[in-house]
């Protein structure tokens, strides 16, 4: 710590209260050291106060935290045949943020969103502020100038909680949506779909609950936007793995959004639901069954959102283990954001680079500490593939202290999958 620190004194200036960044190429050789402390440092305080310096000093080098609102606003007036690659960076967050600026740099394209959702939050124990600093400490690193979208996925509120105790529930989100703003999460997507009642008798009143709920936390949220800044929100009507969204449902949700929020800016997008289910179905043998997406309601409900409602489209999740043939068919549809985080975590644990060993000891905790989640039925196999997930945040320095020779080439991988 003193020796990375001590060091910053070479690249970085404090001048009436303001942070410059004098020797840039100092900073970037130092990056590497100054992020793991400020990920792994003993004080939280300390890995606070890092964190933040990380932020700041990206912003002097041009990386800048920023909302796509703007963006957005103009793809729902004139779609641009486009669709924005949300990725949720669940393990080797700093090393894989690396391999993402490298890669736009290397093809010029853009715009790009680094998420995370609430329950990835939790079990990759990566608080906004952390994963913030990682992302912008790849930006430095790679020498990435211009807006970075950091974006808060399935702000979910939890049917199951809710039941038990509405407000505790709600004030837990509005905790959650006020760490996330701090630590320049300028993109929130909130889902209270968890809350659609379809035992009520018309398609409005089953949409109630969800867009009522919805309203409430947007305006939350606009309270809370700094100055120059306007958040991009998006809603949701369909809970994954669940029936296909239908028009009908797209236009009570928005119609009773539009009647129910108060504000200037609403809605910037719709996540529906398709056909898929996020991580993919996993066969007994753990092998992925072909998922199926109903590309014409896709179009359908992004064509109504973006002609009646002005915004820019409607989101597809759980889409990194499709087929690569179906990625052309999102801008052909009208899809305005696609998410992705499964298809990146299978190549960490696939990759033939990663250490068996270190595989074995993962998984070997992840059957011993989550045995209450094997389902009857399910294979070994499907087991793990459920569930590895949460093998990052138990394991986060022992991923982090892999050596470059295991994590250069499982990068390369990435960047492969990437374009």
């Amino acid at each position: 710590m003193t020796g990375v620190t001590s060091a910053l004194r070479n690249c970085l200036v404090l001048s009436n209260g303001k942070l410059e960044v004098k020797n840039a190429d100092a900073l970037k050789g130092l990056v590497d050291g100054l992020i793991y402390e400020a990920v792994f440092n003993a004080d939280a305080e300390k890995r606070k106060a890092l964190q933040r310096l990380i932020i700041e000093a990206a912003k002097k080098m041009s990386a800048v935290p920023s909302s796509i609102q703007s963006f957005y606003e103009e793809m729902g007036r004139n779609y641009p045949g486009l669709t924005v690659p949300a990725m949720n960076l669940r393990g080797l967050t700093y090393d894989v943020a690396r391999a993402v600026f490298r890669k736009v740099k290397e093809m010029r394209v853009g715009p790009f969103i680094f998420e995370i959702a609430r329950s990835e939050i939790g079990y990759t124990i990566q608080r906004p502020l952390e994963y913030t600093a990682t992302i912008m400490a790849a930006a430095i690193k790679e020498g990435y100038h211009g807006p970075v979208f950091i974006q808060g996925d399935h702000f979910q509120v939890v049917r199951r909680k809710y039941i038990e105790n509405s407000q505790a529930e709600i004030d837990y989100l509005h905790g959650l949506i006020k760490e996330a703003i701090d630590a320049e999460f300028y993109n929130i997507d909130i889902d209270t779909s968890t809350l659609v009642d379809l035992e009520r008798q018309t398609t409005k009143e089953q949409q109630k609950p969800n867009f009522e709920l919805t309203a409430a936390f947007a305006s939350y949220i606009r309270g809370l936007e700094p100055e120059g800044v306007d958040i991009s929100i998006g809603g949701e009507i369909g809970e994954i793995g669940g029936k296909n969204s239908t028009p009908e449902e797209l236009r009570a949700y928005l119609d009773g959004f539009r009647e129910t929020f108060k504000g200037k800016k609403g809605l910037s997008k719709l996540s529906v639901q398709t056909g898929t289910t996020h991580g993919g179905v996993v066969l007994p043998d753990g092998s992925l069954a072909k998922v199926k997406i109903d590309f014409d309601t896709l179009k359908t409900l992004s064509d109504i959102s973006r002609g009646e409602y002005g915004l820019s489209g409607c989101v597809q999740h759980g889409a990194s283990t499709l087929p690569e043939e179906a990625f052309n068919m999102f801008p052909e549809t009208g899809t305005s954001e696609v998410h992705l985080a499964t298809g990146f975590q299978n190549i960490l644990y696939d990759s033939k680079h990663l250490p068996g060993e270190f595989r074995d000891e993962v998984y070997a905790f992840i059957k011993q500490e989550y045995a209450k989640e094997w389902k009857e039925g399910q294979t070994e196999e499907q087991f793990i593939y459920s569930t590895r997930k949460k093998g990052f945040g138990a394991f986060k320095k022992k991923w982090w202290d892999l050596p470059l020779s295991v994590k250069e080439p499982i990068m390369k991988e990435l960047e492969t999958k990437f374009g």
